[in-house]
């Protein structure tokens, strides 16, 4: 029955820790190239996203259905979602993931579903975005008192930390 609600694993609130969502961002590529289409009204094929703006609608869907209809794109993407289920309400994880992403110089656009994040990043970069975010996983979250610091691990010190003992 379509308008039924949906319940994760997790409850229907997801995770706030910033910590944990960093540590479970656990990427997965979804298959196919997709592209970000312009239209005046709504096209009646499947879209994965839609977004309703004031000058039109803006679609995401598969590169295959935009060349079948002759539909203009700019971009073409790599589908990477978060396995994480993230709070609609958690604050760091796109700011985090949008820095390491910037850092690498991989273009990121991001569609928050309710369970997780979506990131569309150039197909030609996916091997990169894929990269980046385990990395970053793997290091943990960005330290919180700068959005481009990242928090060294135990027994790591900075160099500033290290000028701070002299």
């Amino acid at each position: 029955m379509a308008g039924e609600v949906t319940s994760g694993p997790i409850g229907a609130s997801g995770e706030t820790d910033l910590d944990r969502m960093i540590a479970s961002l656990e990427p997965v590529v979804r298959e196919g190239e997709y592209v970000v289409v312009s239209l005046t009204d709504e096209p009646d094929v499947p879209c994965a996203a839609v977004v309703r703006e004031a000058e039109g609608v803006t679609i995401v869907v598969d590169r295959r259905v935009a060349d079948e209809n002759g539909w203009p794109y700019d971009f073409v993407a790599g589908w990477i979602t978060l396995q994480v289920h993230s709070a609609l309400e958690a604050v760091g994880l796109t700011a985090a993931v949008s820095a390491a992403l910037t850092a690498e110089g991989v273009p990121c656009n991001v569609l928050a579903g309710y369970f997780h994040d979506h990131l569309l990043v150039p197909a030609d970069r996916v091997g990169d975005a894929v990269r980046v975010l385990q990395e970053l996983s793997a290091r943990g979250a960005p330290d919180r008192r700068s959005p481009y610091a990242v928090r060294r691990s135990p027994g790591r010190r900075s160099s500033d930390q290290q000028e701070d003992d002299h």
